[in-house]
């Protein structure tokens, strides 16, 4: 059973609690997804530590339950 875009928000608020997330359903299937994950918490990381973060909140969904997830994330400006 796919994900929804709520349960992918819930689940990366939990982990990171200060995180902005913006989730696109990209072709309306719950499966496909985009995700802007913005967070005070990433400042210092380079880009593969922070995404690592974000992935780490799916709690291992992703490639099964969550098929693909398109991701961006930031430091506030």
């Amino acid at each position: 059973m796919p994900m929804s875009a709520q349960e992918i928000e819930n689940m990366i608020r939990a982990a990171i609690p200060d995180a902005q997330v913006d989730i696109t359903d990209l072709r309306g299937d719950g499966d496909h997804y985009a995700a802007r994950v913005v967070s005070e918490s990433f400042r210092g990381l380079n880009r593969v530590q922070q995404q690592r973060a974000v992935y780490a909140a799916l709690d291992g969904r992703m490639g099964g339950v969550l098929h693909a997830l398109q991701l961006t994330t930031a430091v506030p400006n």
